[in-house]
């Protein structure tokens, strides 16, 4: 990737507010594609960036899933990836720390794995908040500044069918 973001740049990314359209539950619906389901849809942030969510289901195994965040990068037409929020279906290393675990995951974007040329996102922490992609979804949303629409109903976040 040609672009490099800082900490302090990615750090102030995941903060930045990002409304959820009145429609994103409608935009969670998958599309087959070979050997999993995907769905995306698009966040403009509250300071002017592009934000896109990418979600990814393996039609074979429940636990092989992804739930991405990712920022456009301006006057590209490449994706950065800020955080990604991965199953337990892969034996994951971070090569810097020498760290190897099988375990629910988060990838995060990092100055230092950039650094060394590495994707943006090597990095990761095995985690205990999320054991499908719809709790993976929900964590991402509370970790990286999405608000929900208001909700005739009082709900914020719920389940989503992938």
């Amino acid at each position: 990737m040609s672009v490099r973001y800082t900490d302090e740049d990615i750090e102030r990314m995941i903060r930045e507010g990002k409304p959820l359209p009145p429609d994103y539950l409608s935009r969670v619906r998958p599309r087959g594609k070979r050997g999993h389901k995907e769905a995306e849809f698009d966040v403009a942030g509250r300071d002017g960036s592009m934000y896109r969510v990418i979600l990814r289901q393996s039609d074979f195994n429940a636990l092989d899933f992804s739930v991405v965040l990712a920022v456009d990068v301006p006057d590209t037409n490449q994706l950065f990836r800020l955080r990604r929020y991965n199953g337990k279906s892969h034996e994951h290393t971070n090569h810097i720390e020498g760290d190897v675990f099988y375990d629910f995951h988060v990838h995060y974007a990092t100055e230092r794995y950039q650094e060394t040329g590495a994707r943006e996102d090597a990095f990761a922490k095995p985690s205990d908040r999320f054991g499908d992609w719809n709790a993976a979804l929900l964590c991402m949303f509370e970790d990286c500044g999405f608000e929900a629409p208001e909700d005739p109903q009082g709900r914020l976040f719920g389940e989503f069918d992938l």
